[in-house]
């Protein structure tokens, strides 16, 4: 694993090193892996192939979404935000599921989105978190990168790192990214980590046809809201790539 120090990484990615997802994970039949994704569809963005690698090896893996996902189209009349949060859950319980995650895995906070900061300080979302963890006892958390430019992801980091670390053993943490990719966005490392690309060739189809489940998210479905968010081709390619890339402590 390569340390990356006051850098971007996303500026020379394929020099990272391209590791087998048997490389990665020493966890027995029994142990649980858990996504933790801001909004509906970071998952399998940032982790889908590792969801299906992983799945693969029969792990268990659960999957958190922190966040109702409303915000993407605040002004759609077709969708608004009661009908908009049922339509992304649908969306990822489909994706899940070609991923090999079924919906009884699937855990839905529905914190109000672009709000999640709001909640990282507060006692009541970490021991809330610490409960959830506490009853899943996962060995392994997949978490949005900590400086990731969206303060949703950063704030689902804090919350879910500082409730670990009050577990009695408390489990790895891995971080992926998501708009990092976007150079407007992007900061530099200001730490040491180490980072690597996972190999996820072998399920890539796989994860593009997760990736293609999220409609809301990237067609003209809900086409009633002129500023409403869409994945661009260029942010997309960065996800459809044979790899994905990992982050972690020193």
């Amino acid at each position: 694993m390569t340390a990356i120090v006051n850098r971007s990484l996303f500026d020379e990615p394929e020099s990272l090193p391209l590791l087998s997802i048997q490389t990665l994970v020493n966890l027995d039949s029994s142990g649980c892996v858990l996504i933790v994704a801001p909004h509906p569809d970071d998952e399998a963005l940032g982790c889908g192939g590792a969801i299906a690698l992983l799945r693969q090896l029969d792990l268990s893996v659960n999957v958190l979404v922190v966040s109702d996902g409303t915000k993407s189209h605040p002004n759609s009349q077709t969708y608004p935000p009661p009908a908009l949060k049922k339509l992304r859950e649908r969306e990822s319980l489909a994706a899940l599921k070609i991923l090999g995650v079924e919906s009884k895995a699937v855990t839905f906070w529905g914190l109000p989105d672009g709000a999640v900061n709001t909640y990282k300080a507060s006692q009541e979302a970490i021991a809330h978190c610490y409960n959830f963890l506490t009853a899943l006892a996962p060995s392994m958390i997949f978490l949005p990168w900590r400086k990731d430019p969206h303060a949703d992801h950063r704030a689902s980091w804090q919350i879910f790192t500082t409730a670990s670390q009050r577990l009695p053993k408390p489990p790895q943490l891995i971080e992926y990214p998501i708009w990092d990719w976007d150079r407007q966005q992007r900061g530099s490392f200001t730490e040491s980590l180490k980072a690597w690309r996972l190999d996820i060739s072998s399920v890539l189809e796989l994860k593009l046809r997760a990736i293609a489940q999220y409609r809301s998210q990237i067609s003209d479905l809900i086409d009633d809201d002129p500023q409403g968010f869409r994945l661009t081709p260029q942010i997309l390619q960065n996800f459809t790539r044979p790899w994905e890339i990992y982050l972690q402590s020193q």
